[in-house]
């Protein structure tokens, strides 16, 4: 009895040891990235390889309820863990484990609307959600009853849950101790964890702004009348994959990681790591200017700021201004004739601003490139 228990812990270990191994930002962050194209498909390759490959089933019940056990597991064991135990049951962490458990419950929810309604759009048949222009539903009383009845629910939750949940609050702040890691409400983990790779005029000013601009012009850009008032991904594929990717991998992932993986001094650690406060990382991040003056031409970095810095304004003016001229031209012409010069332009904005986060987060970890730009004189780095 004593070694089957034994060869049972060791599993268990195993099993963290690996978790811990793959939840590493450069390993988990790569994953997510391949994989997604595969489970989102926006094109007919990738489709036609989710489909060889079955991906579409985790839209299903079955599914479903296999992706709802993996995320309890995981919870679960973490539970049983003296180290992720103390990161799980802290007040503030809480509303992450209900964020997940609904990000997963809708988008899965969404997902199996599509696929059934790609299916009944492919056999003739209407979607789900039509009904008859004579069929209508009042707003008094069946809507504000339904959103009543929402109301009252939502309110018991929250009474239960201030009951059954101490407030996350600690001590009277004292100058002298500052907490170790110090973090930003959870809802803003995903921008401090955007400091990391980018100066904060970008992270927490300039990003953000485009995020609300963009989500606000989604209406006036979009100009594909398909799938509009009912679920369909067939339809609207490319966009469903973009969006999800922005959501789901450069916004709610960066938030799990600054949650349950930012440790002290703001290192990394697995969920199954002792969060270690000696723990010390090497880093040698170097400016694009050094890379080019002092290692590429061996000699010292040039005293006119400008010059100094022109590799870097030369590759951001290619990445931001070239770059979509190119892509009208070639790969994106026919996008550029559809939506015109103005919606191009402003969909290129927030496309190249979104692809820059996972592009810099690549150029840091392999070539540890802190700035693009880095012009410190200016309070001005990217």
């Amino acid at each position: 009895m004593e070694e089957y228990q034994a060869l049972f812990k060791k599993m268990i270990d195993n099993l963290k040891n690996i978790i811990d191994y793959i939840s590493a930002p450069t390993i988990s962050f790569t994953l997510l990235t391949f994989l997604f194209p595969f489970i989102f498909p926006p094109t007919d390759w990738f489709d036609k390889i989710n489909r060889k490959l079955r991906i579409y089933k985790l839209w299903t019940n079955v599914g479903g309820f296999m992706l709802f056990c993996l995320i309890t597991g995981f919870f679960v064991l973490g539970y049983n863990d003296p180290n992720f135990k103390i990161i799980l049951m802290k007040g503030d962490n809480f509303p992450i484990v209900l964020m997940i458990y609904s990000m997963f419950f809708f988008t899965w929810y969404a997902m199996k609307k599509s696929y059934i309604n790609d299916a009944r759009l492919e056999r003739g048949e209407k979607p789900t959600e039509y009904h008859d222009p004579e069929d209508k539903v009042l707003v008094w009383p069946d809507l504000v009853y339904i959103e009543f009845i929402a109301l009252i629910l939502f309110m018991v939750f929250l009474i239960v849950w201030s009951i059954l949940v101490p407030a996350p609050l600690e001590e009277p702040a004292n100058p002298a101790a500052t907490p170790n890691p110090s973090k930003a409400p959870w809802y803003f983990l995903g921008l401090q964890e955007m400091l990391v790779y980018f100066d904060p005029w970008l992270a927490g000013v300039l990003f953000p702004t485009f995020i609300i601009l963009g989500m606000c012009a989604i209406p006036y850009m979009d100009i594909n009348k398909k799938g509009d008032g009912y679920y369909s991904f067939k339809e609207r594929r490319v966009g469903y994959f973009i969006f999800m990717y922005g959501w789901l991998v450069l916004w709610v992932y960066l938030i799990i990681i600054g949650t349950f993986f930012r440790g002290p001094n703001w290192n990394f650690f697995g969920p199954f790591e002792y969060w270690d406060p000696h723990k010390l990382e090497v880093l040698n991040n170097v400016n694009l200017s050094e890379y080019f003056w002092v290692i590429g031409l061996g000699q010292p970095l040039p005293s006119n700021i400008l010059l100094r810095e022109s590799i870097g304004f030369i590759v951001t003016g290619l990445y931001v201004v070239v770059l979509p001229v190119i892509l009208a031209k070639t790969f994106l012409k026919s996008m550029y004739e559809k939506y015109g010069p103005t919606r191009y332009t402003f969909l290129m904005i927030l496309g190249l601003s979104m692809l820059s986060l996972p592009i810099k987060m690549y150029l840091r970890w392999i070539f540890n490139l802190k700035y693009i730009i880095g012009i410190p004189e200016w309070f001005f780095n990217i």
